[in-house]
């Protein structure tokens, strides 16, 4: 394993450990602890953010260009992203299974559809 890969999966591993802590810690009412779980997932994007950066620096790699195609990709990923975690908090904290289901299906569709928004479609 390359060390560019190995400090990406540490930083990412920890960037998405604190993300879905701070999600867990704003949706779980009985915990009553949703500004210490906004702190924990903006802490969480920022280590993410770091990782990108850092990865993108060792691996030699120029720093992502901002264009229409980037913008529309990040937020098709936060969308969907978004909704398979609405549909997972309707089915695990407010009962709501067939809805919760319906809504993370959509949201894993959206996800899907970042393959060929990036990669294209190719023969």
């Amino acid at each position: 394993m390359k060390k560019s890969n190995f400090v990406a999966l540490i930083l990412g591993t920890i960037g998405v450990v604190f993300f879905a802590l701070g999600m867990c810690m704003c949706t779980i009412e009985e915990w009553g602890m949703f500004d210490k779980g906004i702190i924990s997932g903006i802490i969480g994007l920022a280590v993410l953010l770091i990782t990108v950066i850092v990865w993108r620096r060792m691996e030699g790699k120029t720093p992502v260009q901002f264009n229409a195609k980037v913008v529309v990709s990040v937020l098709v990923g936060v969308l969907g992203a978004l909704l398979l975690g609405v549909g997972m908090c309707l089915c695990m904290v407010f009962n709501k299974l067939v809805l919760g289901v319906v809504i993370g299906l959509i949201g894993i569709v959206i996800l899907l559809m970042l393959i060929p928004l990036t990669r294209g479609i190719h023969d």
